[in-house]
């Protein structure tokens, strides 16, 4: 898995539950290290054994850390380039749900080894849409789900999610538009102004 998936990890435990809690899930899982560097590549096996750990030491379902921190990925200041990436996407929530099938692509532009599985987006009728995460990255939609979640605070929409189950080997999340301005949404600039 990229290092920077395992970073961000990294990053929403030390900023979230504190830093002791991060080393005793690094010594858990036997890493020998307790930081991830950002542009290795590690084992799916190492990955997969932190995100277990974690899950002991906070003693929650993994589905519920994943979608936090796919909502921290967005609303922390820390991972402000993240949200950027996203906005790019389009300047209402919808015109953001459109461009998720095109995310993959938007994320190997910025880093050219970091593949993401495909993300499929289907619309269907009364604001509804299904999004399919394709395969590849265990606990991707769960992820996604808390990035939608956070991403229409973002825009100020409202909106239900619910995880449908499985299509095969992808994940499908659905999404109800209830209303595209419900609350005023967090400022975005296209261009980001120096300090």
């Amino acid at each position: 898995m990229h290092g920077l998936i395992n970073r961000a990890i990294q990053s929403f435990v030390c900023n979230t539950y504190g830093q002791s809690r991060w080393i005793r899930v690094t010594e858990a899982a036997h890493l020998g290290f307790v930081e991830f560097e950002a542009m290795l590549v590690y084992e799916d096996e190492t990955s997969l054994r932190v995100l277990q750990e974690l899950c002991l030491e906070l003693g929650r379902p993994q589905r519920e850390v994943l979608e936090d921190l796919g909502t921290y990925l967005v609303s922390n200041p820390n991972t402000e380039a993240l949200r950027r990436l996203l906005r790019f996407g389009g300047v209402t929530y919808l015109e953001f749900l459109h461009s998720l099938d095109d995310l993959p692509d938007r994320a190997r532009l910025a880093v050219s080894d970091l593949y993401l599985p495909a993300l499929e987006l289907r619309e269907e009728a009364g604001g509804r849409f299904s999004l399919t995460c394709h395969a590849g990255l265990p606990g991707y939609a769960n992820v996604m789900m808390g990035v939608l979640r956070a991403m229409a605070d973002d825009y100020g929409a409202l909106v239900m999610l619910e995880h449908a189950g499985t299509r095969g080997r992808a994940e499908v999340i659905e999404i109800t538009l209830i209303e595209t301005a419900f609350a005023e949404g967090r400022s975005f600039e296209l261009g980001a102004r120096a300090g």
